[in-house]
């Protein structure tokens, strides 16, 4: 049974969420979503607008049929129309019909938007929210009210906001949430408003939804917990409309892990940064390295002092251990790299550099002289790992390549096509093959695979799942370069290499070479293996 917790989290994902650009969701992928976060342990799961589109509608049927452990789920509206009864309102009758345990409506509590937006009086503004809220506690359900645009219209019109609050009181809403729907306000005036909002509104009945206009949603959804509230509003990741809403994430991670304040279960929050990538990937939005907490980037270190700190006590220059959201620990190797950060990479591939400092400092002078000219190995650790195992004598070559043929034909308004033939060497045998493709590099790529499987059947494993290409400013400032960077994928990784040439091809070739070789260097298959097999076939 899981304890009280001391902040309530209220996820408007799967609603406020979807109003961010470029997201969108089936029904099928809020359900989705929807048991994730119930897994997870969140309080309270805001589904939808049932009355606004036919997508929502099918999300309240779909969860009808689906248990939730933890989270009571919520639906999402508006109070009734003006000078309509609630009975007779189809938005209120849309929310009933979703049946779910908790509903939440919002109101105006900003004077401008009641007179401006909605052309109607104050006072009918106040009947619309008691009306609205005692009609739905009439019908049994949890009501959460959401003040809209609570802090500017508090700033401006202090007096009517706290009626508007008021009559929600009156009418039995369970919870008041204070809207920071423009996502202006700054901490200070929330820890103000909401001081001055206790004396009306029991705390443990009191909530704060933020947005981010200001870059301020996570700093004010915290001081409104210091201030007192007890619930807090919020999507994973911070998506919303225009800057998004308050990132749930980082928000759970500060008030559990550094205020103390019990949010989720432990074993919950060791699986946050999963969250956070299952939610990205729905939403078909790249995960954000940056991301604190939950990105790729949060814990990686790519400074020599700093890796020579981490090394010796990671608190130096981690805010957090890593693994108590389910993130981890990573450094990057580039011109800024020293021998903490090599010898750092070098455990993490299982190679040993010993006491050998000579070595070290070799791999350190060609990163650094590499990187000027192009290179970025943090963009391309697979081609490091490679690097570093070769000048350690690690890793043998695999093959040889004696030469490569690109040909791209054009005819007419035919899209064009590219052949693409090669010769290479493993051992003392020799393979020649041709292959097509797309595009000049889609047909190199078939052609060196089609040559290597026959060798390396494992290769048929491996597949590319990106494909980049920039142009760079050479060591001089003056000499162009193009910068190759592929993501390969097999079914234990993805690993990213790099090519860099004055020619495009070429630099893709290199980039090729890198991600077969990583392949068959992670798989300990290279060519002094290749070769023992190859000599008891021929006994």
């Amino acid at each position: 049974m899981m304890k009280k917790a001391d902040v309530l989290i209220y996820d408007t994902t799967l609603r406020d969420g979807t109003q961010g650009e470029q997201i969108n969701f089936t029904a099928e992928e809020k359900l989705r979503i929807a048991q994730r976060l119930d897994e997870a342990g969140f309080h309270y799961i805001e589904g939808g607008w049932p009355g606004s589109n036919p997508k929502d509608a099918r999300f309240f049927e779909l969860a009808k049929q689906t248990r939730f452990r933890h989270a009571r789920l919520s639906a999402f509206g508006s109070t009734r129309k003006p000078h309509t009864l609630p009975e007779e309102c189809p938005n209120l009758a849309a929310i009933i019909r979703a049946e779910t345990p908790a509903v939440t409506i919002f109101g105006k509590t900003w004077d401008l938007h009641v007179r401006e937006i909605l052309d109607i009086s104050l006072a009918e503004n106040l009947a619309m929210i008691r009306d609205s809220i005692a009609y739905l506690k009439a019908h049994g359900r949890e009501v959460i009210y959401d003040a809209e645009h609570f802090f500017d219209g508090f700033k401006n019109n202090g007096a009517y906001a706290k009626k508007t609050i008021e009559a929600a009181l009156s009418a039995g809403a369970d919870m008041i949430v204070l809207c920071d729907t423009n996502g202006g306000a700054l901490p200070f005036e929330v820890t103000a408003a909401v001081a001055e909002m206790s004396a009306l509104v029991p705390p443990e009945r009191m909530g704060i939804h933020a947005h981010n206009d200001g870059g301020l949603g996570v700093a004010n959804s915290i001081e409104a917990v210091r201030a007192g509230v007890r619930m807090v509003q919020g999507t994973v990741n911070g998506f919303g409309e225009r800057c998004g809403n308050a990132d749930l994430i980082p928000i759970i991670a500060n008030l559990q892990l550094k205020m103390k304040r019990d949010c989720l279960p432990d074993e919950a929050l060791r699986h946050i940064t999963n969250l956070s990538n299952y939610v990205s990937e729905l939403a078909n939005i790249p995960p954000l390295n940056s991301r604190p907490f939950v990105g790729r980037s949060a814990f990686a270190h790519k400074g020599g002092v700093h890796v020579s700190a981490v090394v010796k006590n990671p608190a130096a220059y981690e805010h957090i251990r890593p693994e108590r959201v389910g993130n981890k620990q990573r450094v990057l190797v580039s011109d800024l790299a020293g021998k903490s950060n090599i010898e750092y990479k070098a455990r993490e591939l299982g190679v040993d550099l010993g006491l050998d400092r000579a070595t070290t400092k070799r791999i350190v002078r060609e990163i650094k002289k590499m990187e000027d000219q192009g290179y970025q190995f943090d963009a391309a650790e697979g081609s490091l790992s490679l690097l570093i195992k070769k000048k350690t004598g690690a890793f043998k070559e695999p093959f040889n390549l004696e030469s490569y043929h690109v040909l791209i034909t054009k005819r007419g308004n035919e899209p064009p096509t590219a052949q693409a033939s090669i010769k290479i060497s493993v051992g003392d045998e020799q393979e020649v093959t041709a292959a097509e493709g797309n595009g000049p590099i889609n047909a190199l790529d078939n052609a060196l695979r089609k040559a290597l499987t026959k060798f390396y059947p494992q290769l048929n494993e491996m597949h590319l799942v990106d494909f980049k290409v920039r142009i760079v400013e050479g060591s001089e400032g003056t000499a162009a370069v193009v910068k190759v960077l592929l993501d390969t994928k097999d079914e234990e990784e993805v690993w990213g290499t790099i090519g860099v040439s004055e020619n495009v091809i070429e630099a893709s070739w290199h980039a090729l070479v890198d991600s077969v070789q990583y392949k068959l260097s992670r798989d300990r298959l290279n060519i002094n293996n290749r070769g023992s097999r190859g000599r008891r076939r021929e006994q």
